[in-house]
This record gives structure tokens, sequence and C-alpha cells, in this order.
């Protein structure tokens, strides 16, 4: 095998590599992209849910705020039938 032959085969031998590290870098940059993405629209879907449960708990307060309040209605009209003599039960 002379020189010529010898660096032609080098020269396609590195081509063929170069191919090869373009292809699985290229690859690896859309496993980053779609990682990224994903990640992105976990971050999106989590902070959606923290806005539905703040607000199912600002409503489950204000429930427990007028249960509170019907409770303490409850025992004054129970305390005023009492005082008449009645049975509150």
């Amino acid at each position: 095998m002379d020189a010529a032959t010898l660096g032609t085969l080098l020269v396609g031998v590195g081509a063929l590599v170069g191919a090869l590290v373009t292809w699985a870098g290229k690859r690896g940059e859309n496993a980053i992209t779609g990682y990224s993405t994903l990640t992105d629209q976990l971050q999106e879907e989590r902070d959606r849910l923290e806005r539905r449960l703040a607000e199912k708990s600002a409503a489950l307060a204000e429930l427990h705020s007028l249960r509170a309040a019907d409770q303490a209605e409850i025992a004054r009209l129970r305390g005023i039938i009492t005082r008449y003599g009645g049975d509150p039960s």
C-alpha cells in the first residue's frame, strides 16, 4: 500500500468518524432539548396545580368560617330556647 492509498483510507475513516460524532452530538442535542421541554411542561403543570390547591384551600377556609358562624348561631338559639323553658334538642 503506497502513501496516497493510505492517506485516502485515513481521510475516509476520518470522515466516517466525523459523521458519527456529528450524528451522536445531534442526538444528544435533541435529547437535551426534549428534556428541557419536558421540564418546562412539568413546571407549568406544577404551578397550575399549586394555584388550584391555593384556590381550594381558600374556599375550604371560607367554609370553615361559615360553619363556625353557624355553630355559634345554633348555640345562641339553643340558649334562648332553654332560657324560656324549651327543649333545644
